[in-house]
């Protein structure tokens, strides 16, 4: 089975916030390569500095980061009086054992992508979050 890349609906503008450097190349891969914009930032600090400045159809945050966590980053984006506090953001982590899904969801996120990233999950999260037809991801079986 293979994923076709067509373009989707509409380019999608997508903060990644992830204090690892690779998961942010590899996501930015993913997204571009789906026809979508990706900014990075290397921190919860950088990510809320980034969303004063500029508008995003869906946040990607990394749930554990040193100086603040992702669910701290979540709260301060709720706590804003501008347009971005409505910004859906998915949670996206490593750590499938402290917290099941639902509850990323009672926290006040949009979505949860558990790490390793797969691209299908990925790109029909931010899709789903962003509510656009996602056209982008269709499934070919090979032979």
């Amino acid at each position: 089975m293979s994923v076709s890349n067509s373009k989707p609906e509409r380019a999608l503008s997508v903060l990644h916030v992830d204090d690892d450097p690779v998961n942010l190349r590899v996501v930015e891969e993913i997204l571009t390569a789906f026809g979508h914009r990706a900014v990075k930032a290397l921190s919860g600090v950088e990510a809320l500095d980034q969303m004063s400045r500029q508008a995003f159809d869906v946040v990607l945050m990394d749930i554990h980061m040193p100086e603040m966590s992702g669910i701290e980053v979540l709260k301060r984006i709720r706590e804003r009086a501008g347009p971005e506090r409505d910004t859906p953001v998915i949670a996206l982590t490593a750590d499938i054992l402290s917290r099941e899904p639902a509850e990323y969801l009672a926290l006040g996120f949009s979505g949860f992508v558990p790490k390793p990233v797969m691209v299908q999950g990925l790109i029909a999260a931010v899709t789903r979050a962003a509510g656009v037809a996602q056209p982008a991801l269709r499934l070919r079986r090979a032979g």
